[in-house]
């Protein structure tokens, strides 16, 4: 603005979470929540508030001060699965480190200096998260509030990563020009922005108004845009996917959009996404060393969870052990898990997953209200690509990627709940009588 006041945000935002903290408290957890919003994915700016007194924990602080905050003004948890289940994840999850501890894989989780404590504390800052937003969002007016700030956050991400991508000249891809995105990594930018632009797609399926499904179709494209030019072959795979799936459940001329686009893509992508993507396979046919850096650990993992398949390792343990390429993820979530926490732990994320998508399922079909539905529908598609996205990296424990995922989650539970409670309308003396004739014949 040349004012010289953008070097003032980071401390203008750290003291503004003070403020909330203190409204959350006293007043309005609501407002806390509001504020918090557009904090979780945006790593780059929280890490600003490194430089000052707690930093690192006022994100952590508001969640808990909004939660203390509505529970003092009485509100209530509305009725959901989730909750307990989350429970039994975080402390099966501290156990299983003390597993790792006695496999001699890890040291003991006692202290924030050691790195699996750590881990497994920044992990549990979602869940709390989920349960601060279904908390404080009680009516119609609080989820769109949600959904709109939701919108505004996207929209400043694209921003950023829009004009990051155009100080580069993309003629040809290039590794080297790749750079790490607002959140804290290029591919897991890109697959918070694939998750987000289904969202919005199938959010915007129930839009009535054409002004604003306008800028939802807007909203859409610059995701989308934005995630073409950070060239994550995991982030292509999962909006293809979710695309696939948004044609079966509503908007079949899309499958045939999809499919025209599966054979033609050669011609209408950019170069350096064709290169990009095309760099699989060398020009002998053998995988790039990327992919070939995957496929061997993957093969690792399975020697791994052939020999712990029930408990497995121990939670956070992969990063303390010595593999291909000396990495600390096996690039695939799904595997990290089986790793880690064995069959039980895999059982346990496969039932969280399964209770998220049935609540998306059933408010995008149940739901009687437009919003709700679009909801519903959104939050479907957003997992689908969460899934497929994790197929290629831990894309789960990372609050930038899932914290605002389960603000939407818990808006949806809200929802479901606002809907069984409403009132079914009363038949009219005319309906009556036509519903009486139908039951006697």
């Amino acid at each position: 603005m040349g004012l010289g006041l953008v070097q003032h945000i980071p401390l203008v935002a750290y003291l503004g979470f003070w403020v909330m903290c203190l409204v959350s408290l006293a007043w309005r957890p609501l407002w806390g929540l509001y504020f918090l919003i557009p904090f979780l994915p945006y790593r780059s700016m929280r890490d600003h508030f490194l430089d000052y007194p707690l930093g690192a924990h006022v994100l952590l602080i508001l969640v808990v001060a909004v939660i203390v905050g509505a529970i003092l003004h009485g509100k209530r948890l509305p009725k959901s699965k989730l909750y307990i289940l989350w429970l039994v994840i975080g402390v099966y999850l501290y156990l299983s480190m003390w597993l790792g501890a006695a496999l001699g894989n890890a040291p003991a989780p006692l202290w924030l200096s050691d790195a699996n404590f750590v881990v497994w504390k920044d992990y549990l800052v979602i869940p709390l998260v989920f349960v601060a937003t279904s908390l404080v969002v009680e009516d119609r007016k609080a989820v769109r509030m949600v959904i709109i700030i939701t919108a505004i956050t996207l929209l400043l991400i694209d921003r950023s990563c829009i004009l990051e991508s155009r100080l580069h000249s993309w003629t040809n891809f290039d590794e080297s020009k790749r750079d790490v995105g607002p959140l804290i990594g290029v591919n897991t930018t890109a697959a918070f922005l694939a998750q987000f632009a289904m969202f919005f797609w199938g959010f915007l399926q129930f839009i009535r108004a054409k002004r604003f499904k306008l800028l939802a179709y807007g909203l859409v494209a610059a995701t989308l845009y934005a995630t073409m030019y950070l060239f994550s072959r995991g982030a292509y795979l999962a909006v293809l996917v979710s695309v696939l799936v948004l044609g079966i459940l509503k908007d079949r001329k899309l499958l045939v959009i999809l499919g025209v686009f599966l054979l033609t893509w050669q011609l209408i992508v950019p170069k350096a996404v064709h290169e990009r993507v095309s760099s699989t396979e060398n020009s002998s046919g053998q995988l790039e060393s990327s992919a070939q850096t995957r496929v061997d650990l993957w093969k690792e993992s399975w020697n791994s969870i052939v020999q712990h398949p029930i408990l497995g390792n121990g939670f956070a343990t992969y990063q303390y052990g010595q593999h291909v390429g000396n990495l600390t993820d096996t690039h695939d979530w799904f595997i990290k898990v089986m790793v880690e926490t064995g069959t039980v732990g895999l059982i346990m994320y496969l039932f969280l997953l399964q209770q998220m998508l049935a609540l998306g399922y059933r408010l995008f079909r149940r739901g009687k209200d437009p919003m709700y539905r679009g909801l519903g529908l959104g939050l479907l598609l957003t997992l689908c690509s969460s899934m497929a996205a994790n197929c290629f990296g831990d894309r789960w424990t990372y609050l930038e990627v899932t914290g605002l995922l389960f603000v939407l989650v818990a808006a949806a539970v809200r929802a479901n709940q606002l809907t069984a409670q409403e009132p079914l309308p009363e038949p009219s003396p005319l309906n009556s009588n036509a519903l009486a004739v139908t039951n006697f014949a």
